[in-house]
């Protein structure tokens, strides 16, 4: 759940692109807070680029490094750790860019779900070199690979649409991508299914030169930025937009159906949770379908528990903020009373820097404060988007209790996530879920609640499908967490090369977020333990501090599941890079390469 944005200006001697969009990054931070970047382009094809770790405001240190990016069009990214990506890792900021062939900057969300088989293709007959463990600098580098076989000095748009349609034969999975051409222009696309988003804004040029464009994620991004005519990139559908020159203005804008769609099945948690409420995704309002969600969860409860303990209940109280007004529709439909009793700190840090449990579920308590007037004596219903792992709604229902509350029921807007998400957003391991293979009582009794309602597949389903401009019967959904059905093929053994993956960047996030906290002065002897002598997995999957093992025999267990030998040399391949922070970008100068003031 990455989030991208794509700006052109009619204007080639503007340099404020890069400003427009560093803008529109700050509306979309939600959708990305890992990493960001943009990446500038003047009138002469020079190309300027800032990104690293961190959120937008530290990255351009306040918008002071803007205006070092001139052009009149700019591409950026926020980046939402994916499978593939390595947390801490500066090399996987995104732009990415090769300048080969014609200077080609790349912004991607989503994910491919056959990177393996890609990267064979790319190191064994298209001969280019992959630097990083994510999937966006794959795909950049197949598309470079395909345009590249025109062989031309220049390129056309036709060029560039032929050499996508040979890049979509060659990659399966979600995306919305844009890209930019050095003196050339911008250009976006989505995959065959319409999974991710993608949506094209127009206005008028402040300096009458034509019209602006720009392309993001989320249709409030350009309303924010004064773009008010707009529509959405369609499954299997690229745009480009060329730039204008002395001797011809702006072009419109091709299109260019790319590849047959083969669904229009974006994926419903941009709805459930991803998503400003006042953006339109695909024809869908994401403030409607959230009131659709509450009604709909609104009948399911009233049918799981009865009449009787639905007449106990005293209040209706939200998990801000995703579910307010998921949540506000649900009291309005039980008629009981709404009530926001959680407050929710705006200005703590973020708990993925906490690595050990006891620290996390402290963070919960740091970034919700329960307000103890309104659960006193009364029985409550809490509303929240999901359920993923459980351990955060297991912490807020302690507070709960701890804040008075007689009886607590814990209501989720969608269903059990039970299967992992393949497209772009990490949520967790089939084994962590807390919904794989459990039933409602067992999750309730995991959360200490009095209940657990969740929505039904098909309700929620309704819930968006009956927005569509397309017809609730024609309106497809990727729905693959909560089912295991997805809409691409998935190779036999993709989840189990994904379980492996995501599991060896969780031990190297473990050790990053100990380093990390023992610098901030949050720590214990675990923290110290994970800093120092680095973590291993043990039998139960637990991430523990390397020396915790155990007996011999049990270390040489937890040494097989960490590929090690009986020497304790590794038998995998150890990547030496895995923990280098560094932001150097070894293809194209980057602003925080080095300090600065």
């Amino acid at each position: 759940m990455c989030g991208i944005v794509a700006s052109l200006q009619a204007d080639r001697d503007a340099n404020s692109a890069a400003v427009e969009i560093h803008d529109a990054l700050y509306i979309l931070q939600h959708r990305g807070q890992d990493a960001c970047g943009i990446m500038s382009c003047t009138s002469n094809g020079r190309i300027h680029q800032c990104k690293g770790n961190g959120m937008a405001s530290k990255v351009f240190h306040d918008g002071a490094r803007v205006i070092e990016l001139p052009g009149f069009m700019a591409l950026a990214h926020l980046r939402y750790p994916t499978s593939g990506s390595r947390n801490g890792n500066n090399a996987e900021a995104q732009p990415f860019y090769v300048n080969a062939p014609h200077g080609l900057g790349f912004s991607h969300n989503g994910n491919l779900v056959n990177a393996e088989e890609l990267k064979q293709y790319l190191d064994k007959e298209a001969h280019r070199h992959i630097n990083t463990d994510s999937d966006s600098e794959l795909m950049l580098n197949i598309f470079a690979s395909e345009l590249e076989e025109t062989n031309k000095a220049r390129v056309n748009a036709q060029d560039c649409f032929a050499a996508l349609e040979r890049m979509y034969k060659r990659c399966i999975g979600g995306w919305a991508c844009v890209a930019m051409i050095a003196g050339y222009g911008i250009m976006g696309f989505r995959d065959s299914h319409g999974i991710r988003p993608l949506v094209l804004g127009w206005k008028e040029s402040p300096s009458g030169a034509g019209m602006d464009y720009m392309l993001a994620s989320e249709s409030v991004a350009l309303e924010s930025c004064g773009y008010k005519s707009f529509r959405d990139i369609k499954p299997g559908e690229a745009v480009i937009i060329r730039k204008a020159t002395y001797k011809e203005p702006l072009q419109e804008p091709i299109y260019h159906q790319v590849e047959v769609p083969k669904a229009y099945a974006p994926d419903i948690f941009e709805y459930v949770y991803f998503a400003r409420p006042s953006s339109t995704i695909d024809g869908i309002s994401v403030y409607r379908s959230r009131q659709e969600m509450g009604y709909k969860l609104a009948e399911r409860i009233r049918l799981q528990i009865g009449p009787q303990k639905l007449k106990e209940i005293d209040v209706v109280i939200p998990i801000p903020e995703t579910s307010l007004i998921s949540a506000y529709a649900v009291s309005k439909s039980l008629k009981k009373p709404y009530c926001q009793a959680f407050e929710k700190n705006r200005y703590i840090f973020r708990t993925f820097i906490m690595p050990t449990q006891n620290q996390r579920q402290k963070g919960v308590r740091a970034k919700l404060i329960a307000i103890p007037l309104e659960f006193q004596d009364r029985n409550v219903l809490l509303v929240d988007d999901s359920i993923v792992r459980g351990t955060t709604s297991r912490e807020i229902v302690s507070m709960a209790r701890e804040a008075g509350a007689k009886k607590v029921y814990f209501a989720s807007c969608a269903p059990p996530i039970t299967h992992a998400h393949i497209y772009g957003i990490d949520l967790a391991t089939s084994s962590e879920l807390i919904a794989h293979h459990r039933s409602s009582a067992d999750i309730a009794r995991h959360i200490t609640a009095d209940g657990v309602i969740y929505q039904q597949l098909d309700d929620l389903v309704a819930a968006c499908a009956s927005l569509s401009p397309r017809g609730q019967n024609d309106q497809k959904f990727e729905v693959g967490v909560f089912c295991g059905k997805y809409v691409t093929p998935v190779s036999a053994g993709y989840f189990a090369h994904l379980e492996q993956i995501r599991g060896e960047s969780k031990v190297m996030k473990k050790i990053q977020d100990a380093r990390q906290a023992v610098m901030q002065g949050i720590t214990d002897d675990e923290v110290l333990k994970l800093a120092s002598n680095g973590a291993v997995v043990d039998e139960a999957g637990n991430i523990i501090p390397a020396g915790d093992e155990g007996n011999t025999e049990q270390k040489k267990a937890i040494g097989k599941m960490n590929g090690l030998d009986e020497t304790g040399s590794t038998r995998q391949r150890v990547d030496s890079d895995a923990q280098v922070r560094t932001s150097q970008d070894i293809s194209l100068h980057n602003l925080n390469d080095y300090d600065r003031p």
